[in-house]
């Protein structure tokens, strides 16, 4: 019986492993045997998950076509990975990927890493901060005292607690877009509203347009869902979203779903313009694809002369294109899992009878945690908590990468939680394996592309501060050296222990 639970064409796989390879040549690096850069490329791709464990990988003879390679040299990369336990085989089966005995799973997303690890292990993997205390602990408290009325109901709100509903609607029309409760369903973070939405707009084999690089999470999400990602490339810097492309695009493809964070783009930090959203929307209107505006970042403004341009769902008033998601979860805190879809009150609907066959609903408590903020003004005050936190945590993080990684280049978002920087001409994906046993997390560039687009960067959140910030740029030197100079496969020296 065959212990392989999936396949990965030659086709695919060369793309994957022709992106690791584009890079230029960086001075004084050792150069590699052809089957030994092959069987290291494919290792990453297993360690970075973007192979998945238990993949059928080709045959020897279509993957050294594709590569234009010999068969020996694809033999012979197989039978390293073989040795090194990342590859079994079995006559007649073929080959499969897999992990030595003793090495975790890896992960498609961005998860966080357990706490007990944050002594030794600097985490850059992912974008989320501590809660802003007190507004933690006094919005449990005040949720708490709400809760008894509640308590006496089955507990089940498909759409959302109508309190937090009216809530979200009302904030909504305060800031220009008048909303019904009846336009709002409030979901267990921006990960399920989006799930949702996928599931009720894209079945498999459904075309969805997504900005290249995009969110990490996301685009496993959609893949996960067997649809078909169209990536639209972003302009390099913080120029963001070039508007022609965008309109060929939809145009050609015709997508069910367009995704778009238009505020404070993740990974990049870009700044949609008001002119960019309003044609962003007018094209996806023209070719009947549904725009899916996620504003998970929309409240980190860091730097206060920059003006918000209007939400994207203001140019759609008739509110037959645009679906919009927010979040608590980067304004706040992530272990508040409170997410919301505003769209058409039809949408709404066929929302929430999906529901049924899915979650159910959101926690009664976190909710009226979130409505109790927002009530209060518990949320702005929180909000501008994490802004300081997430100012200070940029600018020193920007100042020690400049420092210790002088040949790397970015541009400094004004707000979001994130840096996008392209690597000095290394691999992202190396610096990240690297970079792991040295005592940094830093996810790769390719984890926010499409076929192994983005192999040169990485992703910098701006999660650690002053000392932290330091140590994290000295690692990720020391990563970036091992990488250049060809020494970054195994022998590095283990991280030491650093408390803030």
């Amino acid at each position: 019986m065959a212990q392989w639970t999936s396949a990965v064409g030659a086709a695919q796989l060369g793309r994957l492993i022709t992106s690791q390879q584009g890079r230029a040549a960086v001075p004084g690096a050792r150069k590699l045997p052809a089957y030994r850069s092959l069987a290291d490329g494919i290792r990453l791709l297993v360690l970075e998950g973007r192979v998945p464990v238990a993949a059928r990988l080709p045959a020897e003879r279509e993957l050294a076509v594709v590569l234009s390679v010999s068969r020996t040299t694809v033999a012979a990369a197989y039978e390293a990975l073989r040795g090194e336990g990342f590859l079994e085989s079995r006559r007649g089966a073929g080959s499969w990927t897999s992990v030595p005995a003793g090495n975790p799973t890896p992960a498609r997303g961005l998860e966080p890493l357990p706490p007990e690890s944050l002594g030794s292990m600097i985490d850059l993997g992912c974008a989320a901060l501590p809660a802003p205390e007190p507004w933690l602990t006094r919005a449990v408290q005040g949720a708490l005292e709400e809760l008894p009325p509640y308590a006496h109901t089955h507990g089940d709100y498909p759409a959302g607690l109508p309190a937090l509903r009216r809530m979200l609607a009302d904030r909504y029309t305060e800031r220009g877009i008048p909303t019904m409760p009846e336009q709002i369903m409030v979901t267990t973070g921006a990960m399920g509203a989006i799930d949702a939405i996928c599931s009720l707009f894209a079945g498999r084999g459904e075309r969805i347009a997504v900005e290249s690089p995009s969110y990490a999470n996301i685009l496993q999400l959609m893949r996960a869902a067997g649809v078909r990602l169209v990536p639209v490339a972003m302009a390099e810097g913080l120029a963001g979203w070039d508007m022609d492309v965008w309109r060929q695009v939809l145009r050609d493809s015709a997508p069910r779903l367009a995704y778009v964070v238009a505020d404070f783009h993740n990974p990049t930090g870009a700044l949609a313009s008001d002119e960019q959203r309003r044609a962003m929307v007018q094209a996806a209107r023209s070719a009947g694809t549904v725009l899916v505006a996620d504003e998970t970042m929309i409240e980190l403004q860091l730097d206060q002369d920059v003006e918000m341009p209007r939400p994207v769902c203001s140019f759609d008033p008739a509110g037959s294109t645009v679906v919009t998601v927010g979040s608590a979860s980067k304004a706040f805190w992530a272990g508040m899992r409170i997410g919301w879809v505003r769209a058409a009150p039809d949408v709404i609907r066929s929302l929430v009878a999906a529901r049924a066959y899915a979650d159910l609903g959101t926690p009664v408590l976190e909710q009226l945690a979130v409505n109790w903020l927002m009530r209060t003004g518990g949320w702005a005050q929180a909000v501008e908590i994490r802004r300081d936190q997430a100012r200070e945590n940029r600018d020193a993080l920007v100042a020690a990468v400049r420092r210790e990684l002088p040949d790397w280049e970015f541009q400094v978002p004004r707000g979001g939680l994130t840096l996008w920087a392209r690597a000095g001409g290394l691999s992202g994906s190396r610096l990240a394996e690297v970079g792991e046993r040295v005592g940094v997390r830093v996810p790769s560039g390719p984890r926010f592309g499409v076929d192994g687009a983005f192999e040169g960067y990485v992703r910098l959140p701006f999660t650690v501060g002053g000392p932290v910030a330091e140590e994290a740029a000295a690692r990720l030197a020391a990563a970036a050296r091992l990488v250049g100079t060809g020494a970054g496969g195994g022998g590095a020296e283990p991280p030491r222990t650093f408390v803030a």
